[in-house]
């Protein structure tokens, strides 16, 4: 299928219909129950992710919808996808229990294997995010969208590292660089806080923990878009549907791919 500005279009407004619902739930309370991931799952995951897997095939009937809340399938059926959907419908699950405003909708589409259009709409902000491959990165504000600009990392000031928590931080440092100066900023929803890094509200965004390929697609091109780029844990490119599990490795995903963020982070010490 080809990418185009009135898909790109179509699609951020699914996100932000999606939103309206999302709100409806937040401002009442919520069914909750726990998966067999021991991640908990809200009766707003489940229908968000029906409207969207709805809205997306009516929107492009032949190409299939992978969605955190319905990914039972097999890599031998999948790998055939030549591209699909794939969209978190609540990333930031506990935040939206918890009643922070720190969650967001996702959407990724991804074509042999990488993601080269992507969504993160944060409804309690209104803010969207968006990005598609040799497009740029936008963000869209009160109706005003804005483009994106790359930066560079200055290594004269402290870097500033996006966390999911404050109990991240002793994690991140026991693999930060040593010579390296650091301020941590802490915040949900990993799309969320991949739009930080673009925003230049973070330098980098380090993940020492369980995410799933759905929580970083979007993100990924959004940096991408911006000269960033996204490393696991041995300093190579993310995976999409490429195996058996949906679970990522850790990873950093940066503003700024010129830096040998080798010399940064020290993963796999163990």
């Amino acid at each position: 299928m080809q990418r185009t500005p009135d898909l790109l279009q179509a699609v951020i407004a699914v996100s932000h219909q999606a939103g309206e619902h999302l709100k409806r739930f937040y401002a009442c309370s919520v069914h909750v129950r726990t998966k067999s991931d021991n991640t908990p799952v809200t009766e707003a995951d489940l229908f968000i992710s029906r409207f969207l897997t709805e809205k997306l095939t009516a929107l492009t009937p032949d190409i299939p919808v992978l969605s955190e809340e319905n990914c039972e399938m097999p890599l031998e059926l999948r790998s055939k996808w030549q591209e699909y959907w794939l969209i978190d419908p609540l990333d930031g699950t506990k935040h939206f229990i918890n009643r922070t405003g720190q969650f967001g909708i996702l959407i990724a589409l991804i074509q042999h294997n990488r993601p080269t259009l992507g969504v993160i709409y944060a409804p309690i902000t209104g803010i969207t995010h968006y990005a598609m491959k040799d497009y740029g990165a936008f963000r869209l504000q009160n109706g005003r969208s804005v483009r994106l600009r790359a930066r560079r990392i200055d290594p004269s000031k402290p870097l500033k590292i996006a966390i999911g928590s404050e109990l991240a931080i002793a994690k991140v440092r026991s693999i930060l660089n040593e010579n390296i100066r650091a301020e941590f900023v802490v915040h949900g929803s990993s799309g969320l806080k991949c739009a930080m890094v673009a925003d230049g509200q973070a330098d980098c965004y380090v993940r020492l923990g369980r995410t799933g390929e759905w929580d970083t697609a979007a993100g990924e091109l959004l940096l991408e878009e911006l000269g960033g780029n996204a490393l696991d844990d041995h300093y190579r490119p993310l995976t999409y549907n490429q195996r058996e599990t949906f679970v990522n490795p850790d990873f950093v995903i940066t503003a700024d791919a010129s830096v040998d963020w080798k010399t940064v982070f020290r993963f796999n010490l163990s």
